[in-house]
């Protein structure tokens, strides 16, 4: 059997993944704090059939070797955590980071982290995600709260009517040595993993750490045009493995048509 029709297979499901995971970065183009992926890939084993540097009959060395390829595969799937473009909402709950860090929540006594900083208020008045998440450190919005303030180094308040504090508190921003490491686990959350490294907490504003700002949301860092390029490379990419998948099948036929 040509070594070819499998190499060629190979290339096919390495464009699928591609294809997958430009879909899902389409997909996401205006989800909140969505950060963009990029499948990458590495060439398998080669199959050689002479070793560069052989001596030959008259004594001397080959200076290329004779290696086959035997294809490809998916080795990741990197994500990309540079900044989105910042939408003015004016909504005092929604907090963009600007620079590095990440906001941490509690899910259900678990520690997750997060980029989209589209809080709101649930029925006891803490400030959580949308899925009730609540955000750490705690805090809860008095009944009698007139205006909501986040400055930004952290500091949240809720005010009354003469512009007094009710409750207080500063939130903390945290950051990883590898946030490519993290592990999204959906609904624009991600856990901490051996890969990125322990969370580091810091006050935004603080050296490698962003700012706050009330009233903004971050956006989607897919850039639309990159993805359909990419789609359009890796349809070509594609069709050109079926291609020679094709051109192996009419060579194999051509051999066995010899026999009669």
């Amino acid at each position: 059997m040509m070594r070819s029709l499998w190499t060629a297979a190979t290339g096919m499901v390495a464009q699928q993944t591609h294809i997958d995971v430009l879909s899902n970065n389409l997909a996401n183009v205006n989800t909140t704090g969505f950060k963009k992926s990029r499948a990458e890939f590495e060439d398998l084993m080669y199959q050689t059939l002479r070793m560069a540097g052989t001596i030959n009959e008259g004594g001397n060395r080959i200076p290329t070797g004779l290696q086959v390829g035997m294809g490809v595969r998916p080795v990741t799937v990197h994500k990309f955590f540079s900044e989105g473009n910042l939408q003015n909402t004016g909504n005092p709950l929604d907090i963009a980071i600007e620079g590095d860090g990440f906001f941490l929540v509690d899910r259900n006594g678990e520690d997750v982290y997060t980029r989209a900083g589209s809080f709101k208020i649930d029925n006891d008045g803490r400030v959580v995600t949308a899925q009730g998440y609540a955000l750490q450190p705690e805090f809860t919005v008095p009944s009698d709260t007139v205006s909501l303030a986040v400055t930004e180094d952290g500091h949240i308040a809720a005010l009354d009517a003469s512009g007094q504090e009710l409750a207080a508190a500063d939130i903390q921003i945290y950051n990883f040595i590898n946030p490519a490491g993290l592990n999204a686990v959906g609904r624009n959350l991600y856990r901490e993993s051996e890969a990125s490294g322990p969370a580091t907490a810091g006050t935004p504003g603080d050296t490698n750490f962003g700012t706050l700002a009330q009233g903004f949301l971050e956006g989607s860092n897919v850039e639309m045009v990159d993805e359909m390029v990419g789609l359009i490379i890796g349809q070509r990419a594609f069709e050109v493995n079926s291609k020679a998948i094709t051109t192996s099948d009419a060579m194999l036929q051509t051999a066995i048509n010899v026999k009669r």
